[in-house]
């Protein structure tokens, strides 16, 4: 990666942004990917089955997800509330609560922790080795937020059937300039 000099401070050494305009930059873990997976799965399962309670190994060959993943993800689901665990010989997992009631944001905050774009956000501090100069501290609260209310607002039911969620629909009106856009 190339670097160039940048006008924020001396010495300060600033990533050439060509660099980075074929990657993905705001990206979910690939463990948030399989437990929304695994908690679309458990739903379909407790459908077809009449409620009843499905095992790590039953779920990872459903889904195709290995068996350790699976169990790390329930785990962390468990954690959250989003899937209750029953132990015993005929023990398994079952939704916490249904998949209406629980968004991506819950998933992903159950998985990889809060949604926080950049070390500052939400009064975290520590994480910046420019801190104490930054000019943008604390002004990445209002892209995060924004992020965070899309994420909270599109619930697991919804991906279940892979429409488009009300918060990310675009009224047909304005389609022929949000595609000239």
């Amino acid at each position: 990666m190339s670097s160039k000099q940048d006008q924020c401070g001396p010495n300060i050494s600033v990533p050439d942004i060509t660099d980075f305009r074929d990657c993905a930059m705001l990206r979910l873990s690939r463990l948030t990917d399989y437990a929304v997976v695994v908690l679309i799965c458990l739903a379909e399962r407790e459908r077809a089955s009449g409620g009843e309670i499905e095992t790590a190994p039953r779920i990872a060959v459903a889904t195709g997800v290995p068996e350790p993943t699976v169990a790390k993800v329930l785990k962390a689901l468990g954690a959250a509330g989003l899937v209750a665990s029953h132990r015993g010989a005929r023990g398994g997992y079952r939704l916490g609560r249904p998949l209406g009631t629980s968004s991506v944001a819950d998933v992903i905050a159950a998985i990889d922790g809060p949604i926080a774009l950049t070390a500052c956000v939400d009064g975290g501090a520590g994480g910046c080795e420019v801190e104490r100069m930054c000019a943008v501290k604390g002004r990445w609260d209002l892209v995060n937020g924004a992020i965070r209310g899309a994420l909270s607002a599109i619930s697991l039911a919804e991906m279940r059937v892979a429409q488009v969620p009300p918060a990310l629909r675009v009224p047909a009106a304005a389609l022929p300039q949000a595609i000239a856009e």
